[in-house]
C-alpha cells in the first residue's frame, strides 16, 4: 500500500511527495492547532523532506520521502 499525499504525475513509481495544499486540513494530534513548514527540501508545490511544527504547542513533526510522521513527534521546543 502506498501513501500518496500529492500529484503522483511525472514522479518515479514508488516516488511520495507531501502537496503544501494538505497543511490547510492537517492539525497536531496533540492539541489540534495548526502546523506551518519549518524547514524542508521542497518544490513550488510539493514537499520531499522537511519539518512541521505546530503553531500552539511547539512540538516537531518530520516530513521524510513526502511522508508525515505523527507518530513520533519531537519534544516541544523551550
Amino acid at each position: 500500500m502506498k501513501l500518496l499525499l500529492g500529484s503522483n504525475a511525472n514522479k518515479p513509481d514508488g516516488y511520495k511527495v507531501m502537496n503544501k495544499e494538505i497543511l490547510d486540513i492537517l492539525a497536531c494530534p496533540d492539541c489540534k492547532g495548526d502546523l506551518k513548514i519549518e524547514s524542508a527540501e521542497e518544490d513550488t508545490t510539493e514537499i520531499i523532506n522537511g519539518r512541521l511544527i505546530c503553531e500552539t504547542c511547539g512540538l516537531f513533526f518530520t516530513i521524510q520521502d513526502g511522508v508525515p510522521n505523527f507518530l513520533d513527534a519531537d519534544p516541544k521546543t523551550p
